[in-house]
């Protein structure tokens, strides 16, 4: 993370793996966020990947070896993540190129200021292995027959398709140059930020986190996703 004037820029910085989100880095980017929030002179903190995805989702490079409990604990550190940023009482802005996919779809749409690049594409697949993640959020960004079209029958969106349905706020180049019209400190000082932000928020909180681990911890998570991952590389193979 680096911040400046008040900006904190909070890079997913995995290109190799596509930006997937492991322990590791979930961790990272709560604890940025968290440091974020507590620095006073922070207004906006913006959300960028490195390479040529912003986050392809869910890192399963581990899977042979984790149980469903190291699976459930993993996915409520990761919407307490997106819970964090929902909430957070200062702008937040994600700029996704490329594969935005699950967990990282879920990241982007939890922000309030969402720019997609002409390359990004949209996917929730959590539903196909039984998830709960993000849904609500994903419902208040594009409504709730949209949002269970994009879970339930595993659609995918780009950028045109984003931007229709208010996935997206608007579209941009990939790059600083386009960041540049959402970076102006707020009209208001940070302590109204927080106060409508306040004002305004939803009480979905636990109730959020509570259908998560209701889906997670049916039992047969993890033979779930090794099924899910098997059917989504037959019809790749298929294609």
């Amino acid at each position: 993370m680096t911040q400046g004037e008040g900006i904190a820029r909070i890079r997913l910085d995995r290109p190799e793996k596509g930006n997937a989100l492991s322990t590791r880095l979930v961790a990272a980017l709560a604890a940025h966020v968290a440091d974020a929030v507590a620095d006073p002179r922070v207004h906006t903190i913006v959300f960028s990947g490195e390479g040529r995805h912003f986050c392809t989702g869910f890192d399963l490079s581990d899977l042979e070896t984790a149980s469903d409990a190291d699976l459930l604990q993993r996915f409520v550190q990761i919407e307490l993540l997106l819970d964090a940023v929902w909430r957070a009482p200062v702008r937040t802005v994600a700029l996704a190129q490329g594969r935005t996919w699950g967990a990282g779809a879920d990241l982007f749409a939890a922000c309030d200021v969402r720019l997609a690049a002409p390359d990004a594409t949209f996917r929730f697949p959590g539903a196909g292995f039984g998830l709960v993640l993000g849904t609500r959020r994903l419902a208040v960004r594009v409504g709730r027959d949209e949002a269970r079209r994009l879970t339930c029958d595993g659609g995918s969106l780009d950028q045109a398709q984003a931007l229709r349905t208010g996935l997206a706020s608007a579209g941009a180049e990939a790059g600083a140059d386009s960041l540049a019209p959402w970076l102006a400190a707020p009209a208001v000082d940070r302590a109204t930020v927080a106060a409508l932000r306040a004002a305004t928020a939803d009480a979905g909180s636990d109730a959020d986190l509570a259908a998560l681990v209701r889906s997670a911890a049916r039992p047969g998570l993890k033979e779930r996703i090794v099924a899910h991952r098997a059917r989504t590389l037959a019809a790749k193979a298929a294609s």
